[in-house]
């Protein structure tokens, strides 16, 4: 048995404070605690503290100190259970303190899977433009159960995500090369919605809605453009019949029409 004999505030800290213990004729520093646990503990100069009370309040002081890092963690945005248990033992927390927080915010409705949800799939499909199986890949990654995500994923309708695609669309349109065709182009638009994570049903959906008509003048630069390249690759390989045969076939797979291909290849014979 022992007996504090100072406490003093930190200087850096002015809700941690510094217990010293005497020893002899002196103060020896022991530990430092919150300045909740000060209070909870009723620790003052001259209370009697055994070996045991100091384990104690040292392993408890661990444990608040797991908990001050997470709320300042969540200062920053909203996180997953996982996510929190992952930064934890990042900071080389122990096991059990971890669960000892993590159930306490629970309880607290600071961590909330199903609000974490929510709020993810609100946020990244607007400003992201992020489909349903994406914001499900990436929950999934944050430790979200299928059922967390399906349910908030509910919110987001395909008349929605319709809708944003058709938007979207629309401004793509302004940016096509000359040098695709608009087949190509099209094919190049559903490949990124796709990485995207929308669904190839939704994204027939949208196209729908779009006028992606392309002028002649445009498809003629565009295949005048490919075809130029793919006879620089064949007119030393190929000749005659075989040679033009091959230009036409990697015309038709950049997505030009078999009667622009013709008249294409009629022009460059001539």
């Amino acid at each position: 048995m022992t007996v504090i004999a100072k406490i003093e505030v930190q200087k850096r800290n002015k809700s941690r404070y510094n217990i010293f213990l005497s020893k002899g004729h002196g103060a020896e520093y022991a530990l430092s605690v919150d300045e909740d646990l000060l209070i909870k503990h009723g620790l003052t100069k001259g209370l009697e503290i055994n070996e045991e009370k100091l384990i104690e309040l040292i392993d408890e002081d661990e444990q608040k100190k797991a908990y001050n890092l997470a709320i300042n963690y969540l200062s920053y945005r909203p996180r997953s259970i996982l996510e929190m248990r992952q930064y934890l033992e990042k900071k080389e927390k122990e096991t059990r303190h971890i669960d000892q927080v993590l159930d306490q915010l629970v309880n607290q409705d600071l961590l909330n899977d199903k609000e974490f949800a929510s709020a993810y799939i609100r946020s990244k499909r607007l400003t992201l433009m992020k489909g349903p199986l994406k914001l499900k890949q990436e929950l999934k990654q944050k430790g979200v159960k299928d059922s967390i995500i399906d349910n908030a994923l509910d919110y987001y309708s395909k008349l929605e995500q319709i809708d944003q695609l058709v938007k979207w669309l629309e401004k793509q349109q302004t940016k096509r090369s000359s040098k695709l065709s608009i087949n190509a182009f099209r094919d190049k638009l559903t490949n990124q919605l796709l990485t995207k994570g929308f669904s190839r049903e939704v994204i027939v959906e949208a196209f729908k809605l779009v006028d992606f008509q392309s002028e002649q003048i445009e498809e003629w630069e565009a295949i005048c453009f490919q075809g130029e390249k793919i006879k620089r690759k064949f007119e030393k390989k190929y000749t005659g019949w075989e040679y033009w045969q091959r230009v036409k076939q990697h015309l038709y797979r950049k997505g030009f029409s078999m009667e622009l291909i013709d008249r294409y290849i009629d022009e460059g014979e001539e």
